[in-house]
């Protein structure tokens, strides 16, 4: 199942699972009053307050960390296309005989990248990504053969061969950054305390005669969707939140190789 529609279905099946709970409380509230009018209400107030309260911190750090990941994401392929393009420019050092070859090398790298970055699904940019590491070794290779040649520019290894280093590197961090998430269990327990919440608004409902849909549904409507959000910020190259237009940087700088 493609991934957005699979981040739908989640944050759906929250939504129908607030409304449910919402009744629940609210009928489960509606029984005591009907037992006792005047059932003592003290002290509910505060646990609806606590438990609201750490829904809301939860939900608020989540969201956070992942807008942070988001932005940290983005600012890595800048990065990136930085150091390719520094490393690219710097292939200028050597002899000129060496020269051609390892462009090509450049080119097919940076073609890898950008299609692991384009991958459908995990499996595809795990390939993309062992091609790219592959690259990394031959434009290695061939970038040291190069600097030990006897016409080769004399700070040739001392410029090019650290930005190879951080060119390499860098795929590294983006690789984990990609993987980088809050455990699962958080997830749940959000999705579970949301659930839990829910049924408490419902139960301090069953005084109104009565529903309030309107109240219902945005309550319902928002939690659901910022459940979605912070699924989709987490992951955005495979639901609707993208960070397509930076890598546009990457597309541009392989059009400059040509």
């Amino acid at each position: 199942m493609n991934y957005a529609l699979y981040a739908i279905l989640i944050a759906s099946i929250l939504f129908v699972g607030i409304l449910l709970l919402l009744e629940v409380g609210r009928r489960a509230g509606k029984r005591r009053i009907a037992k006792d009018a005047k059932a003592d209400m003290a002290g509910i107030g505060v646990i609806d307050a606590a438990v609201f309260a750490l829904l809301g911190l939860l939900l608020a750090f989540t969201f956070s960390g992942a807008g942070t990941r988001f932005d940290a994401r983005r600012r890595l392929i800048v990065e990136e296309t930085n150091d390719i393009g520094t490393a690219y420019l710097r292939v200028d050092l050597l002899p000129a005989s060496a020269q051609p070859a390892l462009r090509e090398k450049f080119r097919q790298y940076v073609d890898a990248r950008i299609a692991t970055f384009k991958a459908s699904d995990l499996r595809a940019a795990r390939e993309e990504i062992a091609r790219a590491t592959k690259m990394q070794g031959e434009i290695w290779i061939q970038s040291l053969a190069a600097t030990r040649t006897a016409d080769v520019h004399p700070d040739a290894a001392k410029l090019l061969l650290p930005a190879l280093n951080s060119m390499i590197d860098i795929t590294t961090t983006q690789t984990m950054a990609m993987q980088t998430h809050p455990p699962v269990i958080v997830f749940v327990m959000l999705g579970v305390l949301t659930l839990v919440s829910s049924a408490l608004a419902g139960y301090g409902m069953a005084h109104g005669r009565w529903r309030n849909w309107i109240h219902i549904l945005c309550f319902a409507t928002v939690m659901s969707v910022s459940f979605y959000v912070i699924l989709d910020l987490e992951y955005p190259r495979l639901g609707w939140i993208r960070v397509d237009t930076f890598d546009q940087a990457l597309v541009d700088l392989r059009q400059t190789m040509n």
